[in-house]
């Protein structure tokens, strides 16, 4: 397989992730990403493109967002305002269009990787209106009669906290992974990514009293990969006694961020 993603020395993927990824990249299809928050979706994106030496383009998804806004805008204002004041070519409406994440990812000479970040955040119709996008790789510029045309599909990846359902025509357009938290075997290797001189009896105790406080049932946010590493991290900066952090949790509020759920932590931990 000429483009074949491995977990990089940033990034650990598991056997089942690195599979996902690779058949979608043989198969020319958008790899459709769930997973609670903090398991690493986006810094997949990042993984993918730097393991396969390719540029990252990054569509950030918002409520507002539209399916026509990766594609490309027409700035009337800027071309309203040149012809008040003279500017020259402002006949030439191409001058105006500009080209949005889709767009720009088709343009590019190289393949890239595409990155549609949280599309759950669009309202419901934002998938099935990128539909004809994704299947054909080209749109058409009304404004200046010209189809843009993907030079290189792109590896797409799609991430999704799952706080909608998408639509099934999407769905069936897609590769589909479920990123499972990680077990605590996984989780030591992502953790030694990022600190590989870990003293192992810190992440020891930081480890079990983790995976203790997202056991609890009462908890309304679980804490992420993303914030066991940073705890990791203070505790390492402040030369914290790893025999203490069971008793005194310090530093706490980096992996516990509201307040009932800091109270139910301190009474089920202690």
């Amino acid at each position: 397989m000429e483009n074949n993603f491995q977990s990089t020395t940033d990034y650990v993927a598991s056997d089942e992730l690195l599979a996902s990824v690779n058949v979608a990249i043989a198969l020319q299809k958008p790899l459709l990403i769930k997973g609670e928050p903090g398991t690493g979706k986006t810094m997949l994106a990042r993984a993918v493109a730097n393991s396969l030496g390719k540029k990252l383009i990054i569509w950030n998804i918002k409520s507002t967002t539209k399916a026509q806004d990766g594609l490309y805008m027409y700035d009337t204002i800027q071309r309203l305002y040149d012809g008040q004041f003279g500017e020259e070519g402002v006949d030439d409406i191409a001058r105006y269009i500009k080209l949005g994440k889709l767009g720009e990812a088709f343009e590019e000479d190289d393949q890239v990787v595409l990155l549609i970040d949280e599309i759950d955040k669009a309202d419901l119709e934002f998938p099935n209106d990128l539909l004809w996008e994704l299947d054909q790789m080209e749109f058409y510029i009304h404004e200046t009669k010209r189809t843009v045309k993907a030079k290189h599909r792109p590896i797409v990846i799609i991430t999704s906290n799952a706080e909608k359902e998408l639509p099934d025509a999407f769905l069936r357009r897609c590769i589909f992974h479920y990123i499972e938290f990680p077990d605590k075997d996984l989780m030591e290797e992502i953790v030694k990514t990022h600190y590989p001189d870990v003293e192992e009896n810190l992440l020891k105790n930081v480890m079990e009293v983790f995976y203790e406080i997202r056991s609890i049932r009462d908890i309304r946010k679980k804490p992420s990969t993303s914030e066991l590493i940073d705890w990791i991290n203070a505790l390492q900066l402040n030369g914290i006694d790893p025999d203490t952090i069971k008793k005194a949790l310090p530093f706490v509020g980096v992996v516990v961020k509201k307040d009932e759920d800091l109270e139910t932590v301190k009474h089920y931990v202690h």
